[in-house]
């Protein structure tokens, strides 16, 4: 490390300017991480928070769009209860309102409609849980927004009343949308858009968006046997995160961005200490003719890229939490996780010494005799 660290003091000014370049990629990557984890739940919250291993929707339906298309008649939610391995099934709702409370505030709302007293009525942080038709239980996102429980709100076109009887603990979202639960029946109604005081077809109450499973505890339940058996195409609860709007689209394009900044780390890196090399290539033969062996420098050049890299990255780190601080102060969905935020920065750290190390493999190829006026 001696060397290493000589040269590391000697030549300060050409190693800060490449430590700023690290410490800026450092910055985008903790950004990136924060967009990406704030666009997931604020894309798929709801659907995280759902307690199933899996959702039943219409045969053969796009899997993208599985949501939005998808109608199910409620038998099949006793077939699929009658399933092996499956511990409960019950019927789900999904569908996109926007109403007006009698407080003014407008709103846009991924309505769930759920059978009261199922497992998926929801427990409520504030207020209490659904009880009875024509009640909704919406997000905590939603009430920052100005609404509280006691508030109507009436949803457009047809101008259904819906009494917000409870507040969710937690962000519930859907496809950036915040969710409000409401009664099956009452869904089924807003759903077919039928206004108060019209007579509703029976039909629509048989119809659902899909069958929420869960499974026993251990219990591995034959997907593919309950659709044959109920008519059904199954996604598991993750796969069904890529029928949430601008889910996929989202997390591709991030994670393209982020694969493309990594990749330009390690060239970065690799470049500096390329030239580097070659810059010090009269210095490396004659540290070489002196007795140096090729290992010794090899170890010596890559301990000097980990400590750059090391320093670099957690400036960089630092300040894009401290940023990041910041922005999730703001309505923009942004969320800071040590997970992903740690396995960003160590895929920096390898991708850069991945690329240095390259680079000084130009040392073994130094010729001692340089030093001595070999190469005239």
């Amino acid at each position: 490390m001696f060397l290493a660290i000589r040269e590391l003091t000697f030549a300060r000014g050409r190693f800060a300017l490449m430590g700023v370049v690290v410490a800026l990629i450092a910055i985008l990557t903790v950004l990136l991480s924060g967009l990406s984890v704030g666009l997931v739940n604020d894309g798929v919250s709801g659907l995280k928070r759902l307690p199933v291993t899996s959702l039943a929707f219409q045969h053969e339906v796009a899997k993208d769009s599985a949501f939005s298309r998808s109608v199910v008649d409620t038998s099949a939610v006793d077939t699929w209860a009658a399933q092996n391995g499956v511990a409960e099934a019950a019927p789900l709702g999904n569908t996109l309102a926007n109403g007006r409370t009698n407080q003014g505030v407008e709103v846009d709302l991924a309505l769930f409609g759920v059978e009261v007293g199922s497992f998926l009525d929801p427990a409520v942080a504030e207020g209490q849980r659904l009880a009875g038709e024509g009640e909704v239980v919406i997000s905590s996102t939603a009430a920052e927004l100005g609404i509280s429980v006691g508030d109507t709100i009436a949803l457009e076109p047809a101008g259904t009343p819906l009494k917000v009887v409870g507040i969710l603990g937690e962000q519930h979202t859907f496809g950036h949308v915040d969710i409000g639960y409401l009664p099956l029946r009452s869904w089924q109604e807003v759903k077919a858009g039928v206004r108060a005081g019209d007579a509703a077809p029976e039909r629509i109450y048989n119809e659902i968006t899909a069958v929420a499973v869960r499974a026993a505890d251990g219990a591995d339940v034959d997907l593919a046997a309950g659709d044959k058996a109920a008519g059904t195409t199954s996604l598991t609860l993750e796969q069904s995160f890529g029928a949430s709007p601008g889910y996929t689209a989202e997390t591709s394009t991030l994670q393209l961005i982020q694969v493309f900044l990594y990749a330009i780390s390690a060239l970065v890196v690799g470049a500096f200490f390329t030239v580097l090399t070659v810059q010090r290539k009269q210095e490396i033969a004659v540290i070489r003719a002196l007795g140096a062996s090729t290992r010794y420098l090899l170890r010596d050049s890559l301990l000097q890229s980990v400590v750059l890299l090391v320093l670099s990255a957690g400036v960089g780190v630092a300040i894009g939490v401290a940023a990041g601080v910041g922005i999730s102060a703001t309505p923009m969905p942004f969320v800071l996780e040590a997970a992903p935020i740690a396995v960003a920065t160590a895929l920096l750290l390898i991708l850069g010494v991945v690329g240095a190390t390259v680079a000084v493999l130009r040392i073994t190829r130094v010729d001692p005799l340089t030093a001595l006026g070999g190469n005239r």
